[in-house]
């Protein structure tokens, strides 16, 4: 059912995102400081190196990327590799780097940051808006992770990782503001830790589990679990939707925590996989809008 759809090998691999103009797969590996990007019709791959720890990347409505670095938010022209810095929430945090992040319904990009060394309750999360203003939305998170927005733009779905939960917010659309926190859904230790997510068509979450060998299913109004998809790699990190249909899986994962006899054990850690034709359906990431030259 699960194959691999290119060996990439990352060492933290994270952040799938599909880009519908291009029909590729763009991920990140956050510790290598590259963004790839795949083409699953000529099973290719292009890599970007961008020389620091990028936490995520968005795609642009005009075709660029947005990108979180160590050294903060920046557009990087597609054409040429050129980087344009223009905002940096946590300057001041040496020790912080960003980790996941993703655009709402409206185009705002939404980006979580947390400690290198993963230290307690020193993150946040935050919204770039479209006026380019940066605006704290969580504070005193520890491993900011999963993100996703509700099919009718109501509820607002978030992970930190440590937690061990899925909580929801009421979600505002026009202003982003967030509300109402409470718990929806509770993964069990033996699970794996949850880590990146993505929404489909139904409204249901699909959740990676890191050090849990697996892609789960939930019912976040319900808080019940519909099934799991086994890995066989033990850190998968996150998923989303691809392909012409929006009906294949693409999941990434990695090998970092894994000692040398686990790398042996598990010679496909830190590959991109796709289950396709899943039988469900995803939708398009919303793009980035971009008011910056």
């Amino acid at each position: 059912m699960v194959e691999v759809a290119f060996k990439s090998e990352c060492f933290l691999g994270e952040g799938p995102v599909w880009d519908d103009k291009t029909k590729t797969l763009c991920w990140v590996d956050i510790l290598g400081g590259h963004i790839h990007e795949f083409n699953p019709d000529t099973e290719t791959c292009k890599t970007l190196h961008v020389g620091q720890m990028i936490g995520a990347v968005a795609i642009c409505n005009d075709g660029d990327f947005l990108v979180a670095l160590k050294n903060g938010l920046g557009i990087i022209n597609r054409k040429n590799g050129n980087l344009s810095l223009f905002a940096h929430p946590e300057s001041h945090l040496l020790e912080n780097r960003f980790n996941d992040g993703k655009c709402d319904p409206v185009g705002r990009f939404w980006i979580g940051s947390m400690a290198i060394d993963e230290q307690p309750n020193a993150g946040s999360l935050y919204m770039l808006d479209l006026n380019n203003d940066i605006i704290l939305k969580i504070d005193n998170t520890t491993i900011s992770n999963g993100l996703a927005w509700s099919l009718d733009n109501k509820t607002f779905y978030f992970i930190d990782t440590p937690t061990m939960n899925v909580v929801a917010y009421d979600f505002e659309l026009s202003t982003g503001n967030i509300t109402n926190k409470r718990t929806v859904i509770v993964i069990e230790e033996r699970d794996g830790y949850p880590d990146g997510m993505t929404i489909d068509n139904e409204g249901m979450l699909w959740i990676a589990h890191w050090n849990g060998w697996q892609v789960t299913r939930w019912d976040p109004v319900k808080g019940e679990k519909l099934f799991a998809l086994p890995l066989p790699v033990a850190n998968v990190t996150s998923c989303t939707f691809g392909g012409s249909n929006f009906e294949d899986l693409y999941i990434t994962t990695a090998k970092k925590g894994l000692t040398e006899d686990e790398l042996k054990q598990q010679p496909l850690a830190g590959n991109l996989f796709v289950w396709k034709n899943t039988g469900y359906t995803g939708m398009a990431a919303v793009e980035y809008k971009k008011t910056i030259a």
